[in-house]
């Protein structure tokens, strides 16, 4: 099901917003396989090679105003095993810094539902957006980041999928649903999924003052390192427990059928006698 926005031809957009989508240079197949799906959710965002590590993050800024794009979404990977997703408005900020987990594309997922490519969406977010001042300014990127701007000249006039921004347990979750029927509202999911955990929020683009910073959040390295101590712990408790048994006598109980089978000596008759 498809809702139009507008009737006859449609020319070239009026909304100048342009995303520039890409990663740096290390991040692993799967990340570059989310990355590509959120870029076939966007018609407005435009893609260029990969960042050099030699590079600073500030370089984006520059390759934003080459590419003529107000805004980005940066990728970059850590140890091959952690996902960093940077959200920034170029070039006077504010930035954003999340850390990316459960990651299913949807290749993985191969979900049923199926919408038409470059189609507009319609978001939507929970309440808990409106409850606290950074997820305000949270919602508020995400809605210029992923709002295909109307008229734009790769995008279709059509309503048909929703992207899904819940705020649980700290982090924001993403869904992507398509719209099977409008008058009874069902959906369909069609991926990607993943979760965004808030690091830091500063008051520039990829730099500046720290204006919010998540005291819930916790490293990957860390968290890593609290699971080795906790294995750690469990295996010096386990160990004590089998060296107490092994210092434990184990003294034999007397049988008294011993004495049936019992010979008697010479030296024990003349201590009798």
């Amino acid at each position: 099901a498809v809702v139009s926005t507008q009737s006859g031809h449609y020319g070239r957009g009026t909304n100048k917003q342009r995303a520039l989508v890409f990663a740096a240079r290390g991040i692993t197949f799967h990340a570059r396989h989310l990355m590509n799906d959120l870029k076939v959710l966007m018609p407005h965002a435009k893609s260029d090679s990969k960042l050099e590590r030699k590079e600073g993050l500030y370089a984006i800024n520059e390759i934003c105003e080459m590419k003529n794009c107000n805004m980005t979404m940066f990728f970059e990977m850590r140890k091959k095993l952690d996902l960093f997703m940077w959200l920034s408005m170029v070039p006077n900020g504010p930035s954003a810094r999340f850390l990316v987990q459960n990651v299913h594309t949807m290749d993985e997922l191969r979900l049923t539902g199926n919408h038409l490519k470059s189609s507009r969406p319609l978001l939507t977010f929970n309440k808990a957006f409106d409850e606290q001042p950074h997820l305000s300014l949270i919602k508020e990127m995400l809605k210029q980041m992923f709002a295909t701007p109307n008229m734009h000249p790769k995008s279709k006039p059509f309503y048909d999928h929703v992207l899904g921004f819940t705020y649980l347990d700290g982090r924001i979750w993403f869904r992507n649903f398509q719209i099977t029927d409008q008058t009874e509202g069902s959906l369909v999911e069609v991926g990607p999924r993943f979760c965004l955990w808030l690091i830091k929020i500063f008051s520039g683009s990829f730099s500046g003052n720290v204006i919010y910073e998540n005291p819930n959040y916790k490293s990957p390295n860390q968290y890593r390192t609290e699971l080795k101590i906790a294995a750690s712990h469990r295996y010096k408790a386990k160990a004590e427990k089998n060296a107490k048994k092994a210092a434990v006598e184990i003294v034999p109980k007397e049988d008294e059928l011993d004495e049936i089978f019992h010979t008697i000596t010479q030296d024990e008759l003349k201590q009798a006698g």
